[in-house]
C-alpha cells in the first residue's frame, strides 16, 4: 500500500525525518533488539539533540508502535496481493515465510518476545486483524457451514473475538488457528537459529506444516 503524499515541503521533510528515524532505529534493533531501542542514540546518529528528535517521535513507545504497524502492514499487504492474486492457504503460508526470512527482526518485534513494558495500541490490532481474515477467507473458501465437531471447534465457536466479525465455521476457524500456530512455531524456531546444529534444511519442515493444514 502506498503512503500518502504529504502536502507542504514542511510536512514533506518531517515525513522524511521521520522514516529517517526509523531507518535507525531498525538497525539498532538488529544489534541490541528493541528492548535496547533509544531514541537519544539514535538523534546523536543523526546528529540531531534529543529534544529535537522528540519533536518528531514523543517517546520510546510512540517510535514502536510506528515500527510495529509499519511490520504488520506489510505483511497485510503482502496477504492481500497474495489472495487478490488467488492464493490458497499453501501460498500463503510460504508468502509469510518469505516475508519473515526477508526481515527476521521486523518479525521479531511483532511475533517475537513482548517488549517490556510496552503495550501497543488498539489500532496495530486492527491492522493485524486484516491479516487473519485472509487466511480466514482461505479457510473457508469452498466449506459449506458446519456445527462444531470437536471440543476445541466448540471452544473456538464460543471464543471467536480473535476472529473479528469473519463468518468462518468452527471447522474453518480451527484450520485458520492452526495454520498460524504450526507455522510460526517452526519460523520462530528456524529464525532464532534453534535448526542450525540439526543439519537438516527447515523449509521441508515448515512445506510439510504447510501441506499438512492445507489438506486438512
Amino acid at each position: 500500500m502506498s503512503k500518502p503524499e504529504a502536502s507542504t515541503p514542511r510536512e514533506r521533510y518531517r515525513a522524511q525525518v521521520r522514516e529517517e528515524i526509523k531507518k535507525h532505529a531498525w538497525e539498532q534493533i538488529a544489534t541490541a533488539g528493541a528492548s535496547a531501542l533509544s531514541l537519544n542514540a539514535i538523534a546523536k546518529r543523526m546528529g540531531m539533540s534529543g529534544p529535537a528528535l522528540y519533536r518528531y517521535f514523543s517517546g520510546r513507545d510512540e517510535l514502536i508502535t510506528a515500527l510495529i504497524r509499519d511490520a504488520y502492514r506489510s505483511l497485510a499487504d503482502t496477504f492481500r496481493a497474495r489472495a487478490e492474486a488467488g492464493a490458497d492457504l499453501r501460498d500463503l503460508a510460504h508468502a509469510l515465510r518469505e516475508w519473515a526470512l526477508a526481515d527476521p527482526q521486523r518479525y521479531f518485534l511483532v511475533y517475537g518476545t513482548p517488549v517490556p513494558g510496552y503495550r501497543a495500541p488498539d489500532d496495530t490490532t486492527r491492522i493485524a486483524s486484516e491479516i487473519m481474515a485472509v487466511i480466514l477467507d482461505a479457510c473457508t473458501a469452498g466449506q459449506a457451514p458446519d456445527d462444531p465437531a470437536s471440543p476445541l471447534e466448540e471452544h473456538l465457536h464460543a471464543h471467536r473475538d480473535w476472529a473479528g466479525q469473519h463468518p468462518a465455521p468452527p471447522s474453518a476457524l480451527r484450520r485458520a488457528l492452526t495454520f498460524w500456530t504450526r507455522l510460526h512455531g517452526v519460523l520462530s524456531l528456524e529464525l532464532a537459529g534453534q535448526f542450525t546444529g540439526m543439519r537438516f534444511d527447515p523449509v521441508h519442515l515448515y512445506t510439510a506444516e504447510a501441506e499438512s493444514v492445507a489438506r486438512d
